[in-house]
């Protein structure tokens, strides 16, 4: 069975849900099509318990919901974000439990033709890819390699601690997600080693403010992605920071101190011994430099614009570079029974049955307008802006996407009224050479009727015999014959 909307939004995260927003406010009729039996499916059973945003709450305000005017500063933990996100769908016309398997195009009609797992589809004007870029957990292929005694699982599907198997843990990548399990399983008690890799540090604070606050006085939200190095730096791993516990710094150094064993980037696994690269002090001069970075960045804003901030300097650590480099480790030897791997997710368009993407696998398009009219793309990281990935950039992006599908519909709404006053005027045309002919056929009817009445009534009235009248060769009698009568 077909039926037929403007607008299909393929995810109800809060980017689809965003979008959908303001398609309501503009009263465009639309559907959102969410493939879990609920909205925001990623918040809801893809984070591990404890999760917490590490963006304060006066940034982290999805359209449509008022919230957090009470403690713009702290921080929110994910069933807040889903309980807000709960109240945005309901107001919204949210499907659940349907997922889209395709998104082709009518080539004759330019409309296209969302499928949804079971055959069902839905012709629409307009396509609303809200999917995001966090798709698929990712696990390195060497995960294949371990032990078979030894419990693996992603970020994607870790809890708490308590879901590990006794013993202690090898976390595997220190951006965001690897930093804030580590610590996590360090404060419970379990023995942590944690490979790392070139991920960033932010201070959580600085000078009075949170670190956040700076980067937006600053405008590094909004850099767009015309000012990134490279198209993969949209790809790059984000700083390791921390909402929970009020918001606080992660700092690599810290977990040295605190116990935590820090290696370099995995390579490899021989049998119960993982291959390790010597990189260990690269990472961690990396993190320290990004620090250091900021701090500069800060301190020379506040200098130029001539702000009033307090004076700070950050507690310098070097507790991490004490520790010997390990290039060789067995897992059995020092007694890792489980492997989280927080190594970042996959993502796939290839529901979209045209080419989109470039050769990254990354949708092609400007501020998230696809080369095919009606497409658009929305919540994927550098979209637009730095803010683009964030439910900080959601409001901007996903108002730029409904206004451009309201135009859409203007145009739409415009040339069928210019087609139906021209139809108008060509049925008025044709009405009035319809009025002429039918009145030269009536015209002519008539005189037919007439002239056979007239001949119908010499017949029953016949006159009497005609006798010539005798005429001059002029109707005008001659002065001479005048004359003569006289």
């Amino acid at each position: 069975m077909t039926t037929q909307v403007n607008t299909v939004i393929v995810g109800g995260g809060q980017a689809g849900l965003s979008v959908s927003h303001y398609l309501t406010r503009r009263a465009i009729e639309h559907v959102v099509l969410e493939q879990a039996e609920q909205p925001a499916e990623a918040w809801r059973n893809h984070r591990w318990d404890s999760f917490t945003l590490n963006t304060p709450r006066w940034q982290s305000r999805v359209p449509g919901v008022c919230y957090g005017e009470d403690d713009p500063d702290g921080f929110m933990q994910k069933q807040e974000v889903v309980a807000h996100l709960d109240d945005l769908a309901k107001q919204l016309p949210v499907r659940t439990s349907a997922r889209v398997t395709s998104i082709r195009r009518h080539s004759a009609s330019g409309c296209y033709i969302v499928t949804i797992e079971g055959g069902a589809t839905i012709r629409a004007c307009n396509v609303v890819v809200a999917t995001g870029l966090y798709q698929t957990p990712k696990i390195p292929r060497v995960a294949g390699d371990f032990p078979a005694d030894i419990q693996q699982l992603h970020s994607d599907a870790y809890r708490n601690p308590d879901q590990l198997l006794p013993g202690a843990v090898l976390v595997v990548g220190s951006a965001q997600s690897g930093a804030q399990i580590a610590e996590e399983l360090c404060d419970s008690g379990r023995k942590v080693y944690l490979a790392t890799g070139t991920a960033g540090r932010t201070p959580r604070g600085y000078r009075g403010k949170d670190a956040n606050w700076w980067f937006a006085k600053m405008g590094q939200y909004d850099r767009t992605v015309s000012e990134l190095p490279s198209p993969a730096a949209k790809f790059s791993g984000k700083p390791h920071i921390s909402g929970t516990k009020g918001g606080h710094t992660i700092n690599l150094h810290q977990f040295a101190r605190d116990g935590i064993t820090l290696l370099g980037r995995l390579k490899g696994v021989e049998g119960s011994v993982i291959k390790l690269a010597d990189d260990l002090h690269d990472n961690l001069a990396t993190a320290d430099r990004a620090e250091a970075e900021f701090v500069n960045a800060v301190d020379a804003h506040i200098a130029a614009a001539g702000l009033s901030a307090p004076e700070e300097r950050l507690p310098i650590l070097r507790d991490g570079f004490d520790q010997k480099i390990v290039t060789e480790l067995d897992l059995h030897g020092v007694g890792i029974t489980n492997v989280v791997w927080a190594t970042g997710y996959a993502f796939d368009f290839s529901l979209v049955k045209l080419p989109v993407t470039d050769a990254d696998g990354f949708p092609v398009q400007a501020r998230g307008v696809s080369a095919f009219s009606g497409l658009f793309f929305v919540g994927l990281p550098w979209l637009h802006t730095a803010k683009s990935g964030l439910i900080y950039g959601l409001n901007e992006d996903a108002r730029y996407i409904a206004d451009r599908i309201a135009e859409r519909r203007n145009a739409a709404e415009e040339m069928r009224l210019r087609d139906a006053s021209r139809e108008q005027r060509q049925s008025h045309a044709s009405t009035k050479w319809a009025d002429r002919v039918m009145t030269l056929i009536w015209s002519s009817a008539l005189s037919l009727v007439l002239d056979g009445f007239a001949t119908y009534a010499i017949g029953l009235y016949p006159t009497a015999p005609h006798k010539p009248v005798q005429q001059a060769d002029s109707t005008i009698v001659p002065a001479e014959a005048t004359q003569q009568k006289r």
